[in-house]
């Protein structure tokens, strides 16, 4: 009976002791939400904004933005947001409707449409461009632009620091632009072929001279055929090229046909390495910061056609967190 009455009366106590001292909530996160669809896009933002907003992107590693159909948490967060940005010329194929409706409802930047229709690359017409405009550092230098302008105008009472960061990030982009120019250029001439799962590797070709090859088109919804594949093999073989590329985010089925393709006709095709296409690499390591995945993707490139290869120091990432 004591005992009872004893441990009656300590509840009774921790009861009183819990209404007289209620657990502190935690305090609200009052700062802008952001949500982008590719975490390319993200490190923009991400840079310029810093920790005065709270910033998440849809897409992480490995992730195929042209096949990606969003889900229902997607959604809710879509929905939240005080702003929306993503990359646009159909990348995010699957939410495209989506992302257009948003504009109704909040500022919704497709960042690619802030840039001069001249400098895109055209496929399937005049009227559809090339959506993977961050392969050319120069192209992500004006996206950077179009991000910081729209964060200026949506939160003016913080233009200093988001003209200071902007700054800041453009700086270390150009010196990415450099850094890759001066790697290409050491890749022997009859070496500057880069073939790879799916041609998303435009811009990068365009703008530092080297030949690009696809295997499926700009999307990956389009699949190679027998003729394709046929037509590929003859050009390992003919013009020997020593190795072929896989991509994070595409599958490597493709490219080991081709290897398999060139072995059966005496030529030997190494896979040159991993590039980050379509999406950067994990969240948290210097590749899956823009800066860090170009890096990767150059230095992987140029040793394997034969280049000097000269890292860049991972310190310019600063967002590698």
């Amino acid at each position: 009976m004591n005992k009872l009455f004893i441990s009656l009366t300590a509840l009774t106590l921790l009861l009183g002791f819990l209404l007289i001292w209620p657990p502190q909530e935690g305090k609200a996160d009052t700062r802008p939400y952001i949500v982008t669809t590719t975490a390319q896009v993200g490190d923009i933002v991400l840079n310029i904004a810093g920790d005065d907003a709270r910033i998440e992107s849809l897409m992480g590693s490995g992730v195929d933005p042209h096949l990606y159909r969003p889900t229902r948490s997607d959604v809710i967060k879509l929905k939240r947001a005080d702003m929306v940005f993503y990359n646009g010329l159909h990348l995010e194929g699957q939410m495209v409707k989506m992302l257009g409706k948003l504009a109704d409802e909040k500022p919704s930047i497709a960042i690619a449409t802030g840039l001069p229709k001249n400098a895109l690359l055209d496929f399937s017409g005049p009227t559809q461009h090339d959506p993977h405009i961050w392969m050319d550092v120069g192209k992500w230098i004006h996206a950077t632009d179009v991000v910081r302008d729209q964060l200026v105008r949506m939160y003016p009472e913080r233009k200093a620091q988001l003209l200071e960061r902007a700054a800041a990030y453009k700086v270390q982009l150009k010196e990415l632009d450099t850094h890759v120019r001066s790697r290409v250029k050491t890749i022997p001439s009859q070496n500057r072929i880069l073939l790879t799962a799916h041609d998303a590797f435009g811009y990068l070709g365009a703008v530092y001279n080297l030949e690009v090859i696809g295997i499926q088109g700009i999307s990956t919804e389009s699949e190679a055929g027998l003729k394709r594949m046929e037509e590929l093999v003859d050009l390992l073989v003919e013009r020997q090229i020593p190795s072929v590329f896989i991509e994070t985010s595409v599958s490597d089925r493709n490219i080991k046909a081709l290897i398999e393709g060139a072995a059966a006709r005496g030529h030997k095709v190494k896979i040159g390495g991993e590039l980050y296409s379509d999406a950067m690499g994990t969240k948290g390591t210097y590749e899956g910061t823009y800066i860090g995945m170009m890096d990767h993707n150059i230095n992987t490139i140029v040793s394997a056609l034969g280049g000097e290869t000269n890292p860049l120091d991972d310190r310019l990432a600063l967002n590698a967190r």
